[in-house]
């Protein structure tokens, strides 16, 4: 079945409207059942006056989280990506389709508590980040925890983590060699870099 309707905050558009795009329809022919995103097709003028669809996905904010133990330690985790049918190394993070909090940094108190079992003294937040512009409109919402003490994780179905404490410097050499390949992780440590270095 196909979800249709006008989105105001979307269809208006005001700097696509200003590079000539016009939203003339927007359809959702998928819906996760869970909220977790969904497929959204405009019915658009594109820039060059002809109407064309463009799809693409349509997911809330998210958070990653740049852990670091009071022992100066980055806490990675490999997990299991069904996706790409592989073990990634990446970061704490989680999406806000489930999280009905006003303040982020609570999400990332939960997050911390179920794929890591962390606690942590400081939070700070650090940045933005966007991936794959071009096919979903997920912002993430990059933070550093410090001071963190590891226990025992909470993971929920499907979910295959595991817990790596590493040293700074070799968590900053596996973004620099590439054996870090997850964008959000990998941009994420890299835009907390100059923090993670005055903390050797």
């Amino acid at each position: 079945m196909i979800e249709t309707g006008p989105n105001p905050t979307y269809a208006e558009r005001p700097n696509a409207q200003r590079n000539g795009w016009k939203t003339l329809r927007i359809e959702y022919p998928y819906v996760h059942p869970l909220g977790m995103f969904r497929v959204r097709r405009d019915h658009a003028i594109w820039p060059d006056g002809v109407e064309r669809p463009y799809a693409f996905i349509e997911v809330g904010p998210a958070i990653i989280i740049v852990p670091v133990t009071a022992s100066g330690e980055v806490v990675l985790i490999r997990e299991f990506r069904y996706t790409v049918d592989a073990w990634m190394w990446e970061l704490p993070a989680g999406g806000t389709h489930d999280f009905y909090g006003d303040d982020l940094a609570d999400l990332v108190r939960s997050e911390l508590r179920e794929e890591i079992g962390g606690e942590a003294e400081m939070l700070e937040f650090v940045g933005l980040y966007r991936s794959g512009v071009g096919l979903i409109d997920q912002q993430f919402h990059i933070y550093l925890a410090t001071d963190v003490r590891l226990g025992d994780n909470h993971l929920e179905p499907g979910e295959l983590i595991e817990i790596h404490p590493t040293p700074i410097d070799r968590a900053l050499a596996m973004v620099h060699s590439g054996e870090i390949i997850d964008g959000p992780s990998a941009f994420a440590l890299l835009r907390c870099e100059p923090r993670l270095r005055a903390m050797r």
